[in-house]
């Protein structure tokens, strides 16, 4: 029998025993598992983050849109089919590990608007909802700008494609 199995101490460990740390029994008898709140394993999909983020970058003033142009046209392409759904987790990637998340997020931003400002609310946001809903630590918050939106230029994602 090994000495931790036995339970054997190393000097100068004032904690109990491994062995007595885990079979501690109540006052009723039965073995003392816990608070209830630590008894499992919680996992956050990449998904789930990718939305909270996307909802949170488009509540900032001066992002007009998310995604690259290709994702944009597939998705204002997808949104006209009856049924269809508008993305909230378009233009955001997340890599989520068990106690941090990374994300990449494609932004489009109004014309005249100041990007790096943008960019910083945008961060901002993105980390405190992220954060406060999933209790992940967000390490970064990449952003890309990848358009402009001009005030003459017609929308991607509202204007119905006309046929003749």
């Amino acid at each position: 029998m090994t000495d931790a199995q036995r339970g054997t101490q190393e000097a100068g460990d004032t904690s109990p025993p491994r062995e007595a740390r885990t079979l501690e029994k109540s006052d009723s008898g039965r073995k003392a598992l816990g608070a209830p709140a630590s008894r499992g394993r919680t996992t956050i999909a990449d998904g789930v983050v990718e939305k909270i983020a996307g909802m949170a970058a488009r509540d900032v003033v001066g992002v007009h849109a998310m995604g690259t142009g290709m994702s944009r046209t597939f998705g204002a392409v997808r949104d006209r089919v009856p049924g269809g759904r508008t993305s909230v987790s378009r233009g955001v990637k997340a890599e989520v590990g068990e106690v941090q998340t990374a994300l990449d997020l494609d932004i489009v931003v109004d014309y005249g608007v100041s990007i790096v400002e943008v960019a910083r609310v945008v961060r901002e946001n993105v980390i405190t909802a992220v954060e406060r809903m999933t209790g992940l630590e967000v390490v970064e918050v990449n952003i890309a700008v990848g358009d402009v939106k001009l005030p003459d230029e017609e929308d991607d994602d509202d204007g119905e494609q006309r046929v003749q």
